[in-house]
C-alpha cells in the first residue's frame, strides 16, 4: 500500500465526508459490505470477492482510499493497481480489446479495480472525489476499468471523467451481466 500522503485526507465535496488513505486489508468486510449494498451481492459472493480484495491488495503498487463520515463510517472506497497483462481480469477482457484494436491499453495502465459508495451516500461526489484522487496519485499515462454495460449513474461519471469504451458485452465467467470496458488519458477530465 502507498504510504499516506500529506495532502489527506481531502474533503470530499460533500458535508461531513473525508476522502484518505485506507487500510483496505483491514477494513475488507467494511469495504464489501458497502459493496454488498451498491451492487446487490450474496453472502457466497462476499466471500469470493474477499479473498480476491486481499490477493490483489499483496501488489506493491496497490491503492486504496475511503469515504469515511466524521464517526468513522466507511461510506465508499476505491481501490486499483498498475495492469499486468498476466492477471486474471486482463486475460478475460484482452480477446475482447484486440478485437476493437485496443488491447494497447492494457499497458501502462491503472486499474480501478472497485468503486462503491454506499447508496445512502451516491449523488454526493463521493465517487468523483474517490476516482479522482486515486488516480492523480499514479504515475501511469492511462486509466481503465470495467462496469455493467448497460446506462448507468457510474457509466456516466465515468464518461464525464474521460472515460470511452473501448469494448462491450464483455462476459465474465459467473457473472450473469455483460461488461464495457472504458478506459481514459490520465489525469481525469475535471468539470
Amino acid at each position: 500500500m502507498a504510504a499516506a500522503d500529506p495532502a489527506f485526507p481531502r474533503d470530499s465535496g460533500a458535508p461531513g465526508i473525508v476522502v484518505g488513505p485506507l487500510d483496505l486489508a483491514a477494513r475488507v468486510d467494511e469495504a464489501l459490505a458497502v459493496q454488498a449494498v451498491a451492487f446487490g451481492l450474496s453472502q457466497d459472493e462476499i466471500d469470493v470477492r474477499r479473498h480476491i480484495v486481499l490477493r490483489h491488495l499483496d501488489h506493491p503498487q496497490a491503492r486504496a482510499l475511503g469515504a469515511t463520515t466524521p464517526a468513522g463510517r466507511l461510506v465508499g472506497f476505491v481501490y486499483g493497481l498498475p495492469n499486468n497483462r498476466a492477471h486474471w481480469w486482463s486475460t478475460v477482457v484482452e480477446p475482447y480489446l484486440r478485437a476493437t484494436g485496443s488491447s494497447q491499453w492494457l499497458d501502462d495502465s491503472f486499474v480501478i479495480t472497485e468503486l462503491h459508495v454506499h447508496p445512502e451516500f451516491q449523488q454526493r461526489g463521493l465517487g468523483r472525489s474517490l476516482i479522482t484522487t486515486i488516480t492523480d496519485a499514479v504515475d501511469l499515462p492511462r486509466s481503465i476499468l470495467s462496469a455493467i454495460d448497460t446506462e448507468s449513474p457510474a457509466r456516466g461519471l465515468y464518461r464525464a471523467l474521460g472515460y470511452q469504451d473501448l469494448a462491450r458485452q464483455v462476459l465474465f465467467p459467473s457473472a450473469p451481466k455483460p461488461y464495457a470496458v472504458m478506459g481514459a488519458p490520465l489525469p481525469l477530465r475535471r468539470r
